[in-house]
């Protein structure tokens, strides 16, 4: 049904429970704002059982977890990393970019962390470039960064710069950053670097994990990127996700259906727009997409 104006009425996900499962969050190892420790304690206090901290280019959130033996009791954590990959010239795609997740990749695969030590250089010399256009514009915001940095593992994003530029008083919101400074074609903005679409899926599957293409909301629309990706080893689409409309979830949904993809879904929590518990009550992941996802992942033999 059409409204007045003749544009479809937004649908949301109404979550009729708090959501059991969130496998997309962010923590300050990577470009999120709360340390490993309050994410997973303030998603286990909203309801939380199953978790994945996918920060970008780096699993030393679940080494840290796991080593300090801090999840909370009752929350299953799973090892999770986001890629931003580049799409190689293909159009349509947001920035030029494709995101793909991996869960339940070996952390101690060394193949896979020199990938994401590449992966790691090449966001900071991205991070470098944007300073430093930031300086050119007259916009210095080195002071800032450099406090906001401490913790991040060295696997920075323009959600960083953004939070300098809002201290200094440039912008006055991550979103407002983008859209003036950050944001492709913006005076401040510079192209990634780093490891594109098919190798980020090949990478992930050699550790052992499970490829995940994050966020793409018109699967159905490009459903050949889609089939490519999957050709090259994809195993997973991101079904449901904070802020997307019923028809945009049932849209995905099929496409995985089709496709025999496992379904996941998440927040992408960074921080920015309030308390974990605030953003979790707009997410609504079945607690079967967390069994399905556990069962995708055991061995074989096991």
């Amino acid at each position: 049904m059409k409204g007045r104006h003749g544009v479809a009425p937004f649908d949301p996900v109404v979550a009729p429970a708090p959501s059991p499962v969130d496998l997309h969050t962010h923590t300050r190892r990577s470009d999120g704002v709360l340390e490993p420790a309050e994410l997973v304690a303030q998603a286990a206090a909203a309801g939380v059982r199953t978790l994945a901290i996918t920060d970008h280019d780096s699993l030393a959130a679940w080494r840290e977890l796991l080593a300090a033996d801090a999840v909370p009791a009752g929350v299953s954590l799973i090892p999770g990393v986001e890629i931003n990959a580049v799409a190689g010239g293909r159009d349509g795609f947001w920035e030029g970019e494709l995101h793909v997740l991996g869960f339940g990749m070996d952390p101690d695969d060394a193949p896979f962390e020199a990938a994401l030590h590449s992966q790691r250089q090449q966001r900071r010399r991205r991070f470098d470039r944007i300073l430093a256009r930031l300086r050119e514009l007259g916009m210095p915001i080195d002071e800032e960064v450099e406090q906001l940095s401490i913790g991040h593992d060295d696997a920075l994003g323009r959600p960083t710069v953004a939070r300098a530029l809002i201290a200094r008083g440039h912008a006055e919101s991550v979103e407002d950053a983008f859209r003036r400074w950050l944001g492709h074609g913006q005076p401040a903005w510079a192209p990634r670097g780093g490891l594109g679409p098919r190798e980020a899926i090949r990478a992930i599957r050699a550790a052992g994990g499970l490829p995940v293409l994050a966020h793409f909301g018109e699967a159905r629309q490009r459903i050949g990127v889609v089939r490519e990706l999957v050709e090259a080893g994809l195993g997973g689409l991101e079904v449901h996700y904070r802020g997307w409309e019923r028809a945009t979830v049932e849209s995905v949904a099929s496409v995985a259906d089709e496709l025999r993809l496992v379904a996941t879904g998440g927040s992408d929590y960074h921080g920015d727009l309030g308390p974990y518990a605030q953003t979790h009550a707009l997410l609504w992941v079945p607690s079967s997409v967390g069994d399905r996802l556990r069962e995708a992942l055991r061995p074989a033999n096991a």
